[in-house]
């Protein structure tokens, strides 16, 4: 028995959604947005444990690596084990989030895994000639302009994007090694390829540590009267200010910011079909 004379209670957080993608509309996930509930989640309760519900399909390495990192700095400040469940999805970044736990649990069906990093764009080279558009770009830099989608792709260019992405798959697969550390049991060319799994065979590799749900899981630790309280992150802030801009609600601004939330809402559809969801 827990020696608390209130019902005992932990914290849970979600990161639910594309990471980074921030919008006027979408406060997207994003340090910013979640520095106040993860600071909340984990002083909020005497219980030793902060769950963490994830449900993502990646997005930004920047974004992700910055929650993680303080994911783990409260973690540590307040000697708090972190539980992670999966839900559809933790690929890419979502996965990135997701080995901020100690330990990883998943729904059977859950999709995992996905240890890359990918760059979409398209090419647009004939499109103005044949709209009878005449572009006028001037820089200063001789690789300013590269990987324009209007001009022919350049092999030098693409050279130099695979460089980034290499440095940041290894940062990456270097988090992954030291998180997962005596746990993974599937060589390293299978593990951070990009492919993603179901549950089952995730925590074959020691991608996650079992099948489980979080209630299932937290009844089991703390008990079967534990409470489980979601830690909200502030949503108003960018919303609030978008609205006191003159104009807003007419074209205008108004107009830019929606224009800003289609692309984005096209982006997070592109990113969730890829897992069939």
């Amino acid at each position: 028995m827990w020696p608390f004379s209130r019902q005992p209670t932990v914290p849970v957080l979600r990161f639910s959604g594309p990471i980074g993608m921030v919008t006027p509309l979408r406060p997207g996930l994003s340090m910013a947005a979640y520095a106040g509930a993860i600071e909340k989640a984990f002083s909020m309760s005497k219980l030793p444990g902060v769950a963490v519900v994830v449900n993502s399909p990646g997005g930004s390495p920047v974004q992700s690596n910055l929650i993680f990192k303080r994911l783990r700095q409260m973690a540590a400040e307040k000697k708090k084990k972190i539980y992670v469940f999966c839900e559809d999805v933790a690929a890419s970044g979502g996965y990135f989030l997701a080995i901020a736990g100690d330990e990883i649990y998943a729904d059977p069906s859950s999709i995992i895994g996905s240890i890359g990093v990918v760059s979409r764009s398209f090419g647009f080279v004939d499109l103005l000639e044949r709209l009878g558009i005449e572009r006028r770009v001037y820089t200063a830099g001789s690789n300013k302009n590269q990987l324009d989608p209007f001009l022919p792709e350049d092999p030098d260019d693409v050279v130099r994007l695979k460089a980034i992405q290499k440095d940041v798959h290894d940062v990456f697969i270097g988090l992954v090694k030291e998180r997962r550390s005596g746990r993974l049991k599937a060589p390293d060319d299978e593990l951070f390829s990009g492919a993603f799994w179901s549950a089952a065979k995730a925590a074959e590799f020691g991608l996650i540590d079992g099948i489980s749900d979080i209630r299932a899981k937290m009844r089991e630790l703390f008990g079967e009267k534990v409470r489980l309280k979601v830690v909200e992150p502030e949503r108003g802030g960018l919303l609030s200010r978008f609205r006191r801009v003159p104009g807003a609600s007419r074209l205008g601004n108004g107009g830019l910011a929606f224009a800003d939330d289609l692309v984005s809402a096209v982006e997070e559809r592109t990113l969730w079909s890829r897992f069939g969801i």
